[in-house]
């Protein structure tokens, strides 16, 4: 699928949904009931939702890099390159769904989705440099590194970073969103990213490749941190600005955890079963590199059966939250029957 034609794809899940509902803090009574009724919604149109989404999340991440002196023209060209890349920018989307599917509206939202995807950016500029996954190609272009060099590319990444953190500070509308809110998004952001977040689980990534004796365990612990994380991230980021309860952004972080999962594990799949044409990135990377996948573990079918088993599974976790849920339920079935 071309890749402009799929971010279009994915900004289109929830116009439909968008009436109040306050769901009810008893979740305990029947929730496959309710996660049916809502999973089956006819009327729901995922392309409708992602393609709503899409003209102000591009429109928010372009305007995020703007050099403003000549001196930053370079960088902020680099951050750009890849921040404009294209993409799926589900982590942005999933965040303004589940602030939406709270009660709180876009523009609460939004600073902290183009945040989400300056972290996703800079993972990706740094996974493919040559001292990591040494990847050239990134969304069907060149990667960063190739058109800027190593040093200009391993900045773009720290910039965009740091510019994450900023950006929710001072991009927030105070008036909608209490200070104590934001400083909380902001914490979850950046333990995202460290120790426990994304370095972490790359990391231990490193360390297993070409290791044999690596577990289902080892595996399930990279991508919990290198990749659920952050899509947990999102998800809990946009339910606490939209003002959830406690209760509420537990359901949503175990939903977001088990799409994380899946996400990497139909990831894994399609790196043997896709095209790097369909990817945008190089396919068969994995087997090249002997890096331990659920496919080399559990086999081809196996992976696919446990990917679906985590997504029913996270559609369970929103079932106290009816047909606003519909966006993300949406999401999660694509995350596992996407193409690339």
């Amino acid at each position: 699928m071309n890749l402009s034609c799929f971010s279009a794809a994915l900004f289109a899940i929830s116009i439909q949904y968008a009436s109040a509902f306050v769901p009810s803090k008893t979740s305990s009574s029947s929730p496959r009931t309710v996660l049916s009724e809502s999973a089956t919604a006819p009327s729901f149109s995922l392309d409708e939702y992602l393609f709503s989404k899409k003209a102000p999340i591009e429109a928010a991440l372009e305007a995020s890099v703007k050099s403003r002196i000549p001196q930053t023209d370079k960088i902020c060209e680099a951050m750009g390159y890849s921040l404009m890349a294209g993409g799926k920018r589900i982590r942005p989307v999933l965040c303004i769904a589940a602030c939406e599917m709270i009660g709180g509206t876009q523009d609460m939202a939004m600073p902290t989705a183009v945040a989400l995807e300056m972290i996703h950016t800079m993972s990706l500029i740094h996974d493919d440099l040559p001292s990591m996954d040494n990847d050239d190609l990134r969304r069907g272009k060149p990667t960063c590194h190739v058109i800027y060099g190593e040093d200009v590319a391993i900045l773009a990444g720290d910039s965009l970073l740091s510019t994450s953190f900023e950006h929710v500070a001072r991009e927030t509308p105070g008036d909608k969103v209490s200070a104590d809110k934001i400083v909380d998004v902001i914490a979850r952001l950046g333990k995202s990213v460290g120790a426990e977040g994304l370095a972490g689980g790359q990391v231990m990534d490193l360390e297993c490749e070409g290791k044999p004796g690596t577990t289902l365990d080892d595996l399930k612990w990279i991508h919990i941190h290198k990749t659920a994380t952050l899509l947990q991230v999102a998800v809990a980021s946009g339910a606490v600005l939209g003002g959830a309860t406690p209760e509420e952004v537990a359901a949503c972080e175990k939903f977001a955890m088990d799409i994380g999962l899946a996400f990497q594990v139909a990831d894994d799949i399609l790196d043997v079963t896709a095209s790097s044409e369909d990817l945008g990135k190089t396919a068969g990377k994995d087997e090249a590199t002997d890096k331990t996948t659920y496919v080399k573990l559990m086999g081809l079918e196996g992976s696919k059966k446990y990917a679906r088993e985590l997504i029913d599974e996270a559609k369970e976790c929103l079932a106290p939250f009816g047909d606003r849920a519909a966006p993300m339920l949406a999401i999660a079935d694509y995350i596992v029957d996407r193409k690339n």
